[in-house]
């Protein structure tokens, strides 16, 4: 597997679309910072094959695919195989669940001479070629078929990342000879012993297959076939004198046919005849037409004297007035005489309310005068209250006068101290006011009180005034209604001539109706009983139509009756005719029906003597009878054959199951197998040994036993120790030249298309020395300058990367990684 391109989008830490092309990068290198995404490269093409990464643990960690905050990311991989160019796609998407799930996976055998730079103009998919693998289950079956190797293997021998670069040193025996196997492609040995034992237990099926139905064909033999041939031979005699026979039997068989023919025309006949019988009651048909036409003209007339009187009456209550006007005149006449009671009671009403709204008037009068009274004496008491104040002022200071010194008021010399009176004027004064202002808020609400009640028995007076105005109004209106009005008995009586009138004139509305409906139903009655005339005329046609090849009479069209008699007479003389004529015919048709019978029972004896059914169609079933014996004839002969056939069968079988079953006896014990890996082994150390050789200076030799590797350290008088016991360092020399080591030997000891097109190295230049390093490169420019592989490393080393002619410089920002191509 050789890349060729790869093309990334929203994958790991390339958000934005990145384009690396491995054009003539025979030779290359990966450079750039830690964690700039040079061993994601590496990713990508491990993921675009094979749907997964070993760093990532597995499918659990598609989620890894997908770029910060991204949704989606895309990997396209060109790669070249085996001489073909592939191009394989994967697609993953994250749903609104947060779900991680490969949207799409394909691969594509590109059609020869293709230019990948065509694939920056947007081709569609259809345009990379031929469709290999259009699902992820088709992708691995698909990809092991164009590459070779599976993805442990891959990852093993090819694209070598981080942290695996020695797992080909340190696999199990089992495990690194499956990988030669694959990489060999030696399991074509296996394959060959499983189709040789397929193939030789089909050959095996097919001989007893071929027995079982050589057994079925035990009953071929020579008597068989004579036997066979005298029934063809009897056969053919019996059709031949059939053949005579049957032109016999079928001018006897049509002779008898005529005869009865001519006998069945003759009874047709007979029933026709037989059958013309007038209908039940035809005599009176005519006349119950008749009376039902009486019937129906007696209807009729009746309905017109009831329409008479019911157009009568209607006149005579419309002469008679509106009857809406009287009744509503006498409504109105009852109105005013129960509004002028009305009215009465109003006026009473008005009267009282007046002399009520008058007391009410006084007692507020006098309410309010008394409030005014009392409101006065509580200024009085407010007046002596203030003066009861200064008086105790001045009652207070009596305490502090002495006679002959200064009042502290005035300054004046007091003469003589007044003597302090008694109790408080103050107390006095304030008990006063208190109950002058009870008895002030008391004069208020007597006021407010008879207020109210004047005020509402004056809108009690004003509601029953207009009361009593809106009665005299009305009364008004209903003497002008009446003032040329009937008096109300007169009204009445006029009101009951309406009904009687309106009585009569629904009892003539329903004598019309009846009379209707009689005529309706006479004239029902008289149409039936003439469509049942119309009916009886029409049967006699059809009867009579029906007789017209025998040439009957003409009818008188006046009277059915008559039609139908005439008709029957004449029916029944001619079938009594016909009667006289149907012995003779009887007798003839025995006769040739036993002229038939004959032949029939001689034909009959010819198939029982041949052994064969009394037949039912006898050249027929002479025909089938020839046909089966014949067609046993060319069965057995048939049957003769294919035993002949199956006998050079069965031989070339059991040549086929004998080559096959001995050729899958010798490749069952695999050691030829055994003996390919254990050559391919010893090259493969040995090339490994040498290039170790020079990596560490000559220190050490790779050698194996029984599948494990060792290292010679000559060094320590030529020690061999387990390849596991090595440093680091040492453990990466020792990896890297069983990887050159492989990729070298592979084409020369490889009988598959699993091909070490490319080598990609991602781990351990960083810990080698300067010299070692220079060896390092050294060995790989020299691998990569034979031109049947391409070398790629991975690498922060300058020292390295110089060296290197085509490098890939990879760069990261806050957003994206970068890849850069520079050098040659």
């Amino acid at each position: 597997m050789r890349p060729m391109r790869l093309d990334m989008a929203g994958f790991t830490v390339f958000r934005e679309e990145t384009t690396v092309d491995f054009t003539d990068a025979d030779f290359f290198a990966l450079v750039g910072p830690t964690g700039s995404g040079k061993s994601t490269v590496l990713d990508a093409i491990c993921f675009a094959l094979y749907g997964t990464v070993p760093r990532w643990g597995g499918a659990r960690g598609l989620a890894n695919a997908l770029a910060p905050s991204a949704n989606e990311a895309r990997v396209r991989l060109v790669f070249e195989s085996a001489g073909d160019r592939y191009v394989a796609t994967r697609v993953v998407r994250r749903d609104g669940r947060g779900t991680v799930k490969t949207a799409n996976a394909g691969l594509q055998l590109m059609p020869p001479g293709f230019d990948i730079t065509k694939l920056d103009t947007g081709l569609s998919p259809e345009d990379l070629g031929e469709v290999v693998a259009g699902t992820p289950a088709e992708m691995e079956r698909a990809v092991l078929d164009a590459v070779g190797l599976p993805y442990e293997q891959f990852t093993s021998c090819v694209v070598l990342p981080q942290g695996q670069f020695a797992d080909f040193l340190h696999a199990k025996p089992a495990t690194r000879q499956q990988i030669l196997v694959n990489l060999l492609g030696l399991g074509i040995y296996e394959e060959v012993q499983k189709r040789a034992t397929e193939r030789a237990g089909q050959a095996e099926a097919k001989l007893e297959t071929v027995d079982k139905l050589l057994g079925g064909l035990a009953d071929v033999d020579d008597a068989t076939l004579a036997d066979v041939r005298g029934q063809v031979d009897r056969m053919r005699d019996l059709a031949e004198a059939v053949a005579v026979a049957v032109p016999e039997l079928e001018r006897a068989r049509a002779t008898a046919r005529e005869q009865a023919a001519e006998l069945a025309a003759l009874d047709a006949e007979l029933t026709v005849l037989a059958g013309v019988r007038p209908p039940d009651g035809i005599a009176e048909l005519a006349r119950a037409e008749a009376a039902a036409r009486e019937a129906a003209d007696e209807a009729t007339a009746a309905v017109g004297l009831a329409e008479e009187r019911e157009e009568k009456l209607r006149g005579e209550l419309a002469a008679a007035g509106d009857e809406s006007a009287l009744r509503l005149l006498l409504k109105a006449h009852g109105d005013r005489e129960k509004l002028t009671g009305e009215a009465a009671t109003v006026r009473s009403a008005v009267t009282t309310a007046q002399a009520e709204h008058d007391a009410a008037l006084v007692a507020l009068t006098a309410a309010r005068a008394a409030a005014e009274r009392v409101e006065a004496q509580l200024e009085a008491a407010f007046r002596a209250h203030e003066e009861a104040k200064a008086t105790d002022q001045a009652v207070a200071l009596r305490a502090h006068l002495v006679a002959g010194a200064p009042c502290p008021v005035c300054e004046q010399e007091v003469s003589r101290v007044p003597a302090v009176p008694a109790g408080s004027a103050v107390a006095r004064a304030v008990a006063a006011g208190k109950a002058a202002r009870a008895a002030s808020e008391a004069a208020k609400r007597l006021v407010q009180e008879r207020d109210a009640a004047a005020r509402e028995l004056d809108r009690v007076l004003l509601r029953a005034r207009a009361e009593h105005d809106q009665l005299r109004v009305r009364l008004t209106e209903l003497d002008e209604q009446l003032a040329e009005a009937a008096a109300p008995q007169t009204l009445r009586e006029g009101l009951a001539e309406h009904a009687r009138l309106r009585r009569a004139l629904e009892e003539a509305a329903g004598a019309v109706r009846a009379g209707r409906e009689a005529a309706r139903q006479a004239r029902g009655a008289l149409d039936g009983a003439q469509e049942r005339l119309r009916r009886a005329w029409r049967q006699f046609d059809t009867t009579r139509d029906g007789l017209a090849r025998f040439g009957p009479p003409a009818a008188d069209r006046d009277d059915v009756a008559a039609a139908w008699t005439a008709l029957t007479g004449w029916a029944n003389e001619q079938a009594d005719r016909r009667r006289v004529d149907r012995e003779a015919r009887a007798a003839s048709v025995g006769t040739a029906e036993a002229a038939a019978g004959e032949v029939e029972a001689r034909i009959g004896e010819f198939f029982t003597a041949a052994g064969l059914a009394k037949p039912g169609d006898p050249l027929r079933d002479t025909a089938v009878a020839v046909e089966r014996a014949e067609a046993e004839l060319r069965r057995l002969q048939e049957r003769r054959e294919q035993a002949a056939e199956l006998r050079e069968q069965r031989a070339g079988h059991e040549r086929e199951a004998r080559v096959a079953r001995a050729l899958a006896g010798h490749l069952r014990a695999n050691n030829f197998e055994r003996w390919l890996l254990a050559e391919a082994l010893d090259l493969l150390v040995d090339g490994a040994s040498r290039i170790l050789r020079e990596l560490s200076g000559g220190q050490y030799d790779l050698v194996h036993d029984k599948g494990e590797f060792f290292v010679v350290d000559h060094h320590d008088a030529g020690l061999r120790r387990g390849v596991r016991t090595l440093s680091g360092g040492e453990t990466f020399q020792a990896s890297l030249a069983l990887a050159l080591s492989l990729s070298e030997q592979l084409a020369g000891m490889s009988t598959s298309a699993a091909s070490l097109e490319s080598i990609v190295l991602d781990e351990g230049f960083g810990t080698l020395d300067a010299a070692t390093l220079d060896t390092v490169a050294a060995t790989l420019e020299n691998l990569a300058a034979r031109g049947d592989r391409m070398v790629g490393v991975v690498t922060h080393v300058p020292a390295l990367a110089e060296r290197i002619p085509v490098r890939f410089e990879v760069r990261k920002d806050a957003r994206t990684a970068r890849v850069e191509r520079t050098g040659r």
